[in-house]
Formats: structure tokens, sequence, C-alpha cells
């Protein structure tokens, strides 16, 4: 290569060298420029994501106010279990030796719900069905062996109750405490809101102790309102539906509103299945109404059983009319259709012999008939009245009976064939037919 062209290559390299670093200035540039910009942005959206919602917020003012109020309930109850194999002769002693000794092993039974604190004595509502195990038959006592406590999110101890007041009713109990002054100052009375104006939609807040998980606390809206579900004492209870997460232990806590006020007792759920194989929640549960628990309060403060379910156990002692049956509605449309039944009315299954019903002439079911593969009591008669009112359950009936006694008369309108006639019955004190009856 000679001086000249050795020249021209220099010339070249170094305006090659030239635009390089130009250009790499130019990416270093660009890059400077774009990386203080994101570095910014990214920090401006960590800035908003730690500033909390108003709806988050509320929700932690509610929780903040409400959470030290809920309670978990607990109930115990001791019992014995006999030793299947002390009584077996055939089995060789070294394998009696692995069982235990005296012929009973001791055996504890253990249930958990939830429940709050509803007045200045530190009294806290629960549903009936969560102690209902640990009392005697229709009745407030408590069963032979069995203990109620509660747990305050902020106690270290648990505080023995007593069941002062239930109403199978509306599945609700109120529970006092032996030691009132082991309340945490921070628990405060849950305030009671009217839950007929609760509207569909609104945000709802649950709080409870769903698999002894205690403080849980979910949230959601108020799905539907008025549904009816029969409940623990079979009545019907226009339950409010919501979609806030609720499971077995939540029985008896509160659903609350935005405001921290009580809309309803979290009582029941749709279930679905976890995979341990139990059930668990899908986003359908009920609550019963405030408003019943305002209804009922002072019996239960009252105390003893209460309510529809309370005045109808007494089975020795009060009157009836001496049937068995079941609501029509309970019939399929196909069965309904087929038997000509009315729309609504007590199908009379079965009549107690020589009760107040059969004197009178009631006919109870005379075969049953096979529709869509199942069979269903008929050809007996259908109650479609009593005293002027119209029936459709056998608690209708129940309850027209309740005030009366042994002796006196009421007129039931009845179909029959596809008749209408009325009969006389007499009330008196009769062993009722088994299932559903009156």
């Amino acid at each position: 290569m000679n001086v000249l062209e050795e020249g021209k290559w220099s010339i070249l390299n170094r305006a090659r060298a030239t635009v390089f670093i130009f250009t790499a200035v130019l990416i270093v540039g660009a890059a400077v420029a774009v990386w203080p910009r994101n570095q910014v942005l990214a920090q401006g959206a960590v800035q908003e994501a730690a500033a909390l919602l108003q709806d988050e917020q509320n929700t932690i003012d509610v929780i903040g106010a409400i959470g030290p109020s809920v309670v978990a309930v607990n109930v115990e109850i001791r019992g014995t279990v006999v030793n299947p194999f002390q009584d077996l002769p055939f089995l060789p002693e070294p394998f009696r030796d692995l069982f235990p000794r005296g012929g009973r092993i001791p055996q504890v039974q253990q249930s958990s719900g939830s429940g709050f604190v509803i007045d200045d004595e530190g009294r806290v509502v629960t549903n009936y069905h969560v102690i209902r195990a640990a009392l005697q038959t229709d009745s407030v006592e408590p069963r032979e062996g069995a203990t109620v406590t509660v747990e305050f999110p902020s106690s270290e101890e648990p505080i023995r109750a007593r069941v002062l007041g239930a109403n199978p009713d509306y599945d609700l109990a109120l529970l006092e405490l032996e030691d009132p002054g082991a309340v945490p100052e921070d628990a405060r009375p849950i305030e009671l809101a009217d839950s007929t104006q609760v509207r569909v939609g609104q945000k709802a807040i649950a709080i409870g102790n769903p698999f002894g998980l205690q403080s849980t606390v979910t949230k959601g809206i108020v799905s539907a309102i008025g549904r009816e579900l029969t409940s623990i004492g079979q009545v019907d209870i226009p339950m409010i539906q919501t979609d806030a997460a609720i499971n077995p232990g939540n029985s008896g806590g509160p659903l609350l509103d935005s405001s921290g006020r009580l809309i309803g007792i979290n009582t029941m759920i749709v279930p679905g299945m976890t995979t341990a194989g139990s059930a668990g929640n899908i986003g359908i549960g009920f609550a019963v109404p405030s408003s019943l628990l305002t209804e009922t309060l002072a019996d239960l403060e009252a105390g003893g059983l209460v309510g529809f379910y309370a005045a109808t156990a007494d089975i020795e002692n009060r009157p009836r009319i001496g049937l068995s049956g079941s609501s029509v509605s309970d019939y399929p449309e196909e069965a309904r259709s087929a038997l000509s039944m009315p729309d609504a009315g007590v199908v009379v299954f079965e009549v107690a012999p020589g009760g107040p019903a059969d004197e009178a002439g009631l006919i109870g079911a005379t075969y049953m008939a096979v529709i869509g593969n199942q069979q269903f009591p008929a050809g007996g008669d259908v109650i479609i009245a009593a005293e002027g009112e119209p029936v459709e359950t056998i608690q209708d009936l129940q309850a027209i009976v309740l005030d009366r006694q042994a002796g006196d008369v009421i007129s039931l309108t009845v179909v029959r064939g596809g008749e209408e006639i009325e009969l006389e019955v007499t009330l008196a004190v009769v062993e009722p037919p088994q299932g559903q009856e009156q």
C-alpha cells in the first residue's frame, strides 16, 4: 500500500470511529434520558398503590371499631363411650394391652362458632344451632358434661358462659358471661341497623371464626334480600343473602354495613367442597336479618326457650287436631296437576285413630300415587283454611291452635274429591302421628 492509499484508509478509519462514537453517545444519551423518567413513573406507581382507597379505609375503620366485639363461641361436651373390645374373650392378651383398661374411653366433643357483644352487660348473641348440642332437649339448661365459653380477640383466657335465652325460630341465642368483668374494655356493643332498609348491592362485611381461625374478616355485597329459608325451628325466615365468604365457624358472627352496624347474623351457606373434603364457601351465604333480633331480644333477655317452636314443644299437654301432613307446595308441579290439587293447602297424610281429626271425619291418604318415578301420599283431604284463615303449611295450623285449649272447636275448610266442605274439630290432648303433625 503506498503513502496515498495509507492516508486514505487512515481518513476513512477516523471517520468511521467518529460515526461510532457519535452513535454510541446518542444511544447512551437516549438511555440516560429515558431511565430517570421510567424510574420516576415506577416510584409514582408505588406511591399511588401505597395510598388506601376510600372503600379500603372504610373497611379497616369498621374492623378496628367492631373487631374487638366479635368472639369465638366454643362448645365442649365431655362423655364416655364403651370400649368395644372389653368383652371379647377370644382377643389375645397381647392385643388387649393395646387398648385402655377399665372398659370406658373418655371422649370430648368440641365445636365452635362466632358471636358478638350486644349490650353493656357483655352479653353475647350467637346462633342457636351453635350451642344447641350443649343444652338439654327443648331447654336452655346445660346437659351434663357440657360447657360453653367465649374468647375475645384481645383476651388470653376463654370466659365461661351460660345460655340465657334462645329462639329456635330465628336461630338465635343470648349468652350471659359468668364473669362480666372479664369483658375487654375495647369490646363495645354492636349497633343494630334496620335490616328492612338493606339494599341489594350494598357492601357487607363479615367477621367470624371460620374453621377455628379467629377474627377472620371477609367482604362482599348483599346479593339478595328476602330469601325464604326454613330455620332450625321450622319457621321460614326472609334471609339476607351475601357473597362475603362465610364458612363453618362463621355461624353467629355479625354481618355489618359500611357504618359498622349489624344488618344480619351469619347462619348458613350453600356449601361447596374443599380439597380436604369438607364444606366450603362458594359465594352463597345467608344471614338472619337484624330486625328479627330486635324483635326477639327482649324475650331472650327474659330467659328460657322462646318463640313459636318453644310454645309447641310441650307435646304432652298441648291440644291438637291429631293429624300429620305436608304442604301442597312440597309436591312437584307434575304431581299437583295429576292429583288435581288446589293451589295451596296442607295434604293430610295420616289421622290419629280416635283423635279430634278422626272424630270430625277428616280422611288421610288412602294410596300412594306413582308420578315421575316418585311416590306421593294421595286420596285424602287437603286443608285449605282454618277459622277462615288460609292455610299453606303445618305451621299455619299450629299457629291457629297454639292459643286454644282442649275442648275448643275450630272450623276447617277441606277440599275432598274436588269439592270444598266444612268440618268442625274439637281439640284434645292426643298422641300425635309421626312426621310433621298438628
